[in-house]
């Protein structure tokens, strides 16, 4: 028998997952038809993709690119946010993978969900930014979401076949990024390069950072708290150098089920678009005659970011949207060297304490909150310098 074809629109195409995703489509033509792309700015990447997969529609980050794509491509091709959404709406869209990086993936990833799409969600940004509101709009609308980020798609399937009020704790694993045995009093000096050489996944420059500092983790905790309904006194995070087991979930009776694999995104990828099946994704077996696992606590002195994160999901309301906009300008800034590496959790705790508060009721309340976080998180590196 014949199966229909899913319809994807791929947001965030020519980053890390979005080129994972693509390699999943590309082993399996019969199943999955590229509707859409949206891309950032490596647009040498995004036309190559489009001459490949053929999508209806494309949109690029800035008009720019747009007009370039337009001069090349004989495909409908839009710029911006409105771009972006328009590429997660289309009616021929069944599915919609979210790998926008930073807050950008918040609003498309809502009209998605207003619309009716899948979600494999990749951007845990929007989820940490308006986490009630997005899963009141995926339940109210009876969207499937289902997380691509590696541990929460672990905790996903080992949550699946038990009963929820048999839950002990989450248990998300981090590797600890590139510095984990560098000494504590030498990280101020840790340029970006070095940052950015992570010792396992192959990420983008944002994330790599986040990792780096395990504000990624962070993240990854907030966004557990909404997606799996937890309070963060039910989430722990424990350091995994060889990045084998994704997380793990520990029920009353003493039981931990966890998920291993070989680090590759083809493997959570392909599982959210063809949930609840599952299909070959290329990720290689593992080799348990040589397999050796790790695990200890994280360091607070020298994770500080992961501390934050906690105090940011515990203050509730806006707080979370406010960390991660001072995060992304502090990534930013030290990325092109006007702040140091220790700087990144100095201004995010600095920005924290001199918020005032605000309650999440609408997504103009998150819009508010992270253009708040921006600038008070520029306006101190600028005083700093």
């Amino acid at each position: 028998m014949d199966i229909e074809k899913k319809g994807l629109s791929i947001l965030g195409s020519t980053g890390s997952i979005g080129t994972s995703t693509l390699d999943v489509v590309r082993r399996y033509p019969e199943r999955f038809r590229v509707v859409a792309l949206a891309g950032g700015t490596n647009i040498d990447l995004l036309k190559r993709q489009a001459e490949e997969f053929r999508p209806e529609f494309v949109s690029v980050l800035d008009n720019d690119g747009a007009e370039r794509l337009k001069q090349e491509l004989d495909i409908p091709v839009e710029a911006g946010a409105e771009g972006a959404i328009k590429a997660a709406t289309l009616p021929d869209v069944k599915a919609v993978v979210s790998a926008i990086s930073g807050a950008a993936g918040l609003l498309p990833t809502i009209a998605a969900i207003r619309a009716g799409k899948e979600i494999a969600l990749a951007n845990k940004e929007t989820l940490v930014l308006a986490g009630p509101l997005v899963m009141e709009e995926a339940r109210a609308r009876g969207v499937r979401l289902i997380p691509v980020d590696s541990e929460h798609s672990a905790v996903f399937q080992s949550l699946l076949g038990h009963r929820a009020e048999d839950l002990k704790r989450v248990i998300l694993t981090a590797s600890g990024g590139p510095f984990l045995k560098r000494r504590s009093d030498s990280l101020h000096s840790v340029t970006p390069d070095e940052a950015l050489k992570h010792p396992r996944w192959n990420m983008g420059r944002k994330i790599s950072i986040d990792s780096a500092t395990l504000m990624n983790k962070g993240l990854e905790v907030i966004e557990a708290s909404f997606l799996f309904g937890l309070p963060g006194d039910k989430i722990s995070v424990v350091i995994h150098p060889e990045s084998i087991v994704h997380s793990m979930v520990e029920y009353t009776d003493g039981s931990v089920i966890s998920q291993m694999s070989s680090p590759d995104m083809r493997g959570p990828i392909a599982y959210a678009l063809s949930f609840p099946e599952r299909i070959d994704s290329g990720v290689k077996s593992l080799d348990f005659s040589c397999l050796r696992l790790d695990f200890s606590s994280p360091e607070p002195g020298r994770f500080p970011c992961l501390s934050l994160a906690y105090e940011a999901l515990n203050e509730g309301g806006t707080h979370p949207a406010v960390l991660n906009a001072a995060d992304e300008v502090a990534v930013e800034m030290f990325l092109k060297g006007a702040l140091p590496f220790t700087g990144i959790p100095e201004v995010i705790a600095t920005v924290l304490e001199r918020y005032e508060g605000r309650r999440l009721s609408t997504i103009e309340d998150v819009i508010e909150a992270d253009r708040w976080g921006r600038e008070a998180a520029r306006s101190l590196i600028k005083a700093l310098n």
